[in-house]
């Protein structure tokens, strides 16, 4: 099996180096894909995106892991992909507009950085307008970040940038876990859950995951 991994705003490839060597060693292929949001137009990357899927995977069994907004690019080019995966797994993925996406979406020198396609987690048309994937998709939510009386959070579960109920869709599995929002990727308890799934029966006896 494959596995088609693509990392979050601002980070690069190299980020998800963990997790894809954990992959790795439980048998499963690693293809790491790049973009840079302050350079690249958000309907071209959704395009490449779809042409190294189709490259690397050919006509083998893969899943998709996302993280953050790679999640929403991979929401994106799900309904282009004729050979689906077997599923998906979002890790900390915004699936509405956020309370740090309203915060600094519009601020100059934040446009600068995030560019046309980290805009998009700001637009409501936009992320209303996403799919829910018709794959068994699982989310990963942390729980790491700051709650209580100074915490921008307030009491909410949050992982530092995203509250957890901001990384929910209808019907889609959720598992909270111990991490924070840049370093969920790295989380042996992912790893481990994702390996579990993708090696068991479940993935090609029905669409639900077993957890």
């Amino acid at each position: 099996m494959d596995a088609i991994l693509i990392h979050g705003m601002g980070r690069k490839p190299m980020a998800m180096s963990i997790l894809a060597a954990r992959l790795l060693a439980a048998g499963i292929r690693p293809h790491l894909f790049g973009y840079m949001v302050a350079l690249e137009r958000w309907d071209h990357c959704v395009q490449r995106y779809e042409r190294f899927i189709n490259r690397r995977v050919k006509e083998n069994d893969y899943i998709i892991i996302g993280h953050s907004l790679g999640t929403v690019l991979t929401r994106a080019v799900l309904p282009r992909l004729t050979h689906k995966p077997k599923a998906c797994f979002f890790l900390a993925p915004p699936t509405q507009v956020c309370k740090a996406a309203r915060t600094f979406a519009h601020r100059p020198v934040a446009r600068f950085f995030i560019g046309r396609m980290g805009q998009v987690l700001a637009s409501e048309t936009f992320m209303e307008s996403l799919p829910v994937p018709g794959v068994p998709t699982k989310i990963y939510a942390g729980i790491a970040g700051p709650r209580g009386r100074y915490s921008p959070f307030g009491d909410e579960p949050n992982d530092g940038l995203l509250m957890v109920r901001e990384t929910l869709l209808p019907n889609i599995p959720t598992q909270a876990v111990p991490s924070l929002h840049t370093f969920i990727m790295n989380s042996k308890i992912v790893a481990q859950d994702i390996v579990r799934i993708a090696k068991s029966n479940s993935l090609y006896e029905s669409k639900g995951l077993r957890i």
